[in-house]
């Protein structure tokens, strides 16, 4: 997630952006060039455990919905987040910017994650609703670029196909 963009992030994780925005303020001090890359949620961390905290799995029969469910995130496999930072290397588009890791297919939410899994395994899982947690950051970025726009070439990998993994 963008360390700029999560000023009302609660503890543990706000002492993690503190850190990256000291890290990227000594950087740009010292006229560095650089090319800060938004990878949002990695899919070995989230979307495998369908946002369940206490594993890296998905789970069989039940799990936790989140407040309504509906919150939207970004999933990306971390081979296309490494795809993305190395086409960024020489590209003038985004030196000294933020690239947003955004494809389109893969903003979720929890529920449309949990129903892609129940449909991949042929089976309802049930369902936990747990009060609202306000851990997602605004996912809109004006002073960034957008990385399945500007690499439209890269066939990233879609939750779809991630799923099955686990299946």
């Amino acid at each position: 997630m963008d360390p700029a963009r999560m000023g009302d992030a609660l503890e543990p994780g706000r002492v993690t952006f503190d850190e990256k925005m000291r890290v990227r303020k000594a950087i740009e001090e010292a006229k560095i060039p650089f090319t800060y890359v938004s990878a949002n949620c990695f899919a070995g961390y989230f979307a495998g455990n369908l946002a369940q905290m206490q594993s890296l799995v998905p789970p069989k029969d039940k799990l936790f919905i989140y407040g309504d469910g509906n919150a939207k995130a970004i999933f990306l496999d971390e081979d296309d987040v490494g795809t993305y930072t190395i086409k960024t290397i020489d590209d003038p588009r985004t030196l000294n910017k933020t690239l947003y890791l955004r494809p389109p297919e893969n903003i979720l939410s929890q529920i449309q994650m949990v129903e892609k899994w129940e449909e991949i395994v042929g089976k309802k899982l049930e369902k936990i609703t747990i009060s609202k947690q306000d851990f997602l950051a605004s996912m809109k970025g004006e002073e960034g670029q957008e990385a399945s726009k500007l690499y439209p070439e890269v066939d990233y990998t879609r939750m779809d196909d991630y799923l099955k993994i686990y299946a």
